[in-house]
C-alpha cells in the first residue's frame, strides 16, 4: 500500500500531554507495534482502540469529533502525521514519535503501555510491553527505564533494583501533577527525584510491608493492591487473557467490515 504522508506541523520536543492524547497517542503506538498490516490507522479505527476494554485504564468512551479534535493538536505539535493511500479517501493517522524522539522498538512499546495504563509495578509492565516488543527479562527492562528516566520520559517511585517498586510516565499536565496521588511533578529542566537516603528508603520498605499500598496514578487512583508484587505466571496469564481479548476484537471487527463489503 503506497502512502503519501502529509507531514505538517514542525517537530517538537515531547511535552506534557492531557489524559485524551495520551490514550490516542498510546493507541497509535500500540497498534503499529502489534497490527502493522491495519496501521496507519483511520478516524474509525483510532477511535475504537482508544474505547476498547482490554488492555486500557481508564475505559473511555471519547467519540471521534472529539479525537479529531485531539489529532489536530498534536499535528500541529508535529507529534502525528495524516496520510493518504494511493487512490484512497479515507485519511489515515501515525505517530512520528520515531522521528522526534531517540526511542528504541523497546522503549516505544513501553511509553506506549505507561501512555495507555499508567502507573505500573516493573514485572506488570515487562510482561504487557513485551507482547508489542520484546523485552526479554526485568534487566533488560531497567535498562530501558533508567535511560527514559535520563531523557524525563519516565519518573519511578525508588531506586529500580528495589522490589515492589513502580513506573510512571511523566507527560501529566501540570493540572495533574498538583492532584493528590501524583508520584512525581515532571518539570522539563529536572529529572525525577529518586530516594536517596538509606532511611527514607529503610521507611518505606517497613510501610510497604506493614500495609496494602494505592495505586496513585491520577487516572487511576484509590484502587488497592497487595504490598508485595504479582508473581510473573500470574503477570504472564494476565497478558495472554489480554491479547486474546484483543485478538477477539481484531477479529469481530475484521468480520463487521467483511459484512458492509457484501452489504449482509
Amino acid at each position: 500500500m503506497q502512502l503519501v504522508d502529509e507531514n505538517d506541523g514542525d517537530i517538537q520536543f515531547l511535552g506534557l500531554l492531557s489524559k485524551k492524547e495520551r490514550r490516542v497517542l498510546g493507541v497509535l503506538i500500540e497498534k503499529s507495534l502489534t497490527t502493522p498490516e491495519y496501521y496507519p490507522l483511520t478516524l474509525k479505527a483510532l477511535a475504537t482502540g482508544c474505547n476498547q476494554k482490554s488492555n486500557r485504564d481508564p475505559i473511555s468512551n471519547y467519540d471521534e469529533f472529539e479525537i479529531e479534535d485531539i489529532l489536530d493538536g498534536l499535528r500541529q505539535r508535529g507529534m502525528i502525521s495524516a496520510v493518504q493511500t494511493a487512490g484512497g479517501r479515507t485519511e489515515r493517522y501515525r505517530h512520528r514519535l520515531r522521528d522526534i524522539t531517540p526511542w528504541t522498538a523497546a522503549q516505544l512499546a513501553v511509553m506506549g503501555e505507561l501512555l495507555l495504563r499508567g502507573r505500573q509495578q516493573l514485572g506488570e509492565l515487562r510482561s504487557r510491553a513485551s507482547r508489542m516488543s520484546a523485552i526479554e527479562s526485568l534487566e533488560d527492562l531497567r535498562r530501558e527505564l533508567n535511560q527514559l528516566m535520563q531523557m524525563k520520559y519516565v519518573q519511578s517511585s525508588g531506586d529500580l533494583s528495589r522490589r515492589g517498586i513502580e513506573v510512571d510516565h511523566a507527560l501529566y499536565t501540570e493540572a495533574e501533577q498538583s492532584r493528590p496521588g501524583t508520584m512525581l511533578a515532571y518539570s522539563s529542566s529536572d529529572g525525577p527525584e529518586l530516594p536517596n537516603s538509606s532511611s527514607d528508603e529503610s521507611k518505606e520498605e517497613s510501610a510497604a510491608n506493614s500495609a496494602p499500598k494505592f495505586v496513585s496514578s491520577p487516572e487511576n487512583r484509590n484502587q488497592v493492591v497487595n504490598a508485595s508484587p504479582p508473581s510473573e505466571e500470574l503477570l504472564d496469564l494476565q497478558s495472554q487473557i489480554s491479547d486474546l481479548t484483543e485478538t477477539v476484537q481484531r477479529l469481530e471487527e475484521r468480520i463487521d467490515s467483511l459484512e458492509r463489503q457484501l452489504g449482509v
